[in-house]
């Protein structure tokens, strides 16, 4: 396998009344293609900074980040994002609100190809027969796996999520990893996971990296053995069980020195 996503050395810092802010300081991560990493740490410790270096709606102060080889310096069509928020548009059926990507990215397919890709993918996470509702008329977990729809449309290289299944109940949070893993062995992609849930970090993700307290640096990376299909049995496994223990004693020494919280 070969590094698609590369940060080097990064540092980046908030201005602030107070002056400067430093959220990352000299971060490492390196990301293999078709992979799947998960991020934790301490809340305020620079983790959605991360995802914007990422997907280049930020430059890093110092450091590298690079997609391929090539220096990441804005936006880019290749990187999807699916966030805490759906925020899907209610004036939009949920058939319209998956397909919206393909109307702003550059493509080749004909209106009827993009219609077959919207519903595909909502077949796929459990939503035929709801592409004509509107936002309003599903659950907060069918709007997820929606925005999950939006984000792989355009068939990104990379997708970003930033806590995504945070604001859901535990039930629901279970079932959309499930439905995850469905889409990742459906529609390839690299991914990018920004979580608080340790046990989500390990059932979706082949490699956690524990950032440090802020200023964040990269404090430890976890691999995650099993690979193909996973099933929720497989969290109260003997070796789950320890790999949650050694992430939940990476988390305590890395809030031991967690400064006071701020924006990050």
């Amino acid at each position: 396998m070969t590094s698609l996503i590369k940060i080097e050395g990064v540092r980046h810092a908030y201005m602030t009344a107070d002056g400067p802010l430093q959220v990352l300081d000299g971060l490492n991560i390196d990301v293999q293609e078709g992979g799947f990493v998960a991020v934790v740490g301490p809340s305020g410790c620079g983790k959605s900074t991360l995802t914007r270096l990422i997907s280049g709606l930020l430059k890093p102060d110092e450091g590298l980040v690079q997609l391929h080889g090539e220096p990441v310096t804005g936006p880019r069509s290749t990187v999807g994002m699916a966030f805490q928020n759906p925020v899907l548009l209610e004036w939009r059926t949920i058939l319209q609100n998956v397909m919206l990507p393909l109307e702003i990215v550059p493509n080749d397919l004909t209106k009827s190809q993009r219609i077959d890709r919207a519903r595909h993918l909502l077949a796929l996470v459990g939503l035929s027969g709801f592409e004509d509702k509107r936002p309003s008329e599903l659950s907060g977990g069918m709007r997820q796996r929606a925005s999950l729809c939006r984000a792989l449309v355009h068939k990104p290289e990379v997708l970003i999520l930033d806590e995504p299944f945070g604001a859901l109940d535990a039930f629901t949070r279970e079932d959309l990893w499930q439905a995850m893993h469905a889409l990742k062995e459906r529609e390839p992609f690299t991914g990018v996971l920004i979580t608080h849930d340790l046990r989500e970090s390990i059932f979706l993700a082949d490699q956690v990296v524990v950032l440090s307290g802020r200023p964040a640096r990269t404090q430890f990376v976890l691999d995650v053995p099993q690979t193909g299909p996973r099933n929720l049995d497989d969290l109260y496994t003997p070796e789950a069980v320890d790999m949650l223990a050694t992430l939940r004693h990476q988390i305590e020494i890395a809030q031991g020195s967690k400064p006071k919280e701020g924006a990050a």
